[in-house]
């Protein structure tokens, strides 16, 4: 005799155990809860699809704007060295340029010179310069120092710059300062 039968020697099924036909789970059910756990197991996995394909492209995203802007305070600090620059040649007029000799004049060409390549050098980086004499004021691209009346220029346009503002992509770097028109004066009726 084995350890089950000396276990019960009547050779009867536990009575613990319900063997009954009736108790089996029903097939319909099980694939019925299969079919629920396998839309709920497909639903899970298409939104951790969607949720790393979101993480690629705001990774991407945000590459490209550490590539687009990265020279960003570098070029802050550049601008007012074009500012120096552009004051030392707007501080010498043609008749100075044409009586001060040549030495004069070579120095006003170099300066002039190294003025443009710089320009260049930050258009190559994505740094433009806002030329914005004659538009429409605009506060995202326009810092307003003054209002000017102004027969030439309609009101809320920018009528004078007073400094060159820069922008990085699509950025603004530095807004320009500039004059708004308030438009020609009024005359008395």
């Amino acid at each position: 005799m084995n350890d089950a039968q000396s276990a019960n020697p009547e050779g009867k099924a536990p009575e613990n155990i319900d063997v009954k036909p009736e108790s089996a789970p029903d097939p319909h059910m099980v694939i019925e809860k299969l079919v629920a756990e396998n839309a709920e197991l497909k639903d899970r996995a298409l939104r951790a699809l969607a949720e790393t394909e979101n993480m690629r492209r705001r990774a991407e995203r945000e590459a490209a704007d550490a590539r687009a802007y990265a020279v960003t305070a570098f070029a802050r600090d550049l601008l007012s060295v074009v500012d120096n620059l552009e004051r030392a040649i707007s501080s010498l007029s043609a008749e100075q340029r044409a009586s001060g000799g040549e030495a004069l004049k070579v120095l006003a060409e170099g300066v002039e010179l190294t003025s443009r390549e710089l320009a260049s050098v930050l258009g190559r980086h994505g740094v433009k310069r806002l030329e914005p004499k004659g538009e429409k004021f605009d506060p995202n691209f326009h810092q307003a120092m003054f209002e000017a009346p102004s027969e030439t220029v309609p009101s809320g346009a920018v009528c004078e710059v007073v400094q060159t503002g820069w922008k990085i992509g699509e950025r603004v770097l530095r807004p320009a300062l500039v004059g708004v028109s308030k438009g020609a004066p009024k005359t008395a009726p």
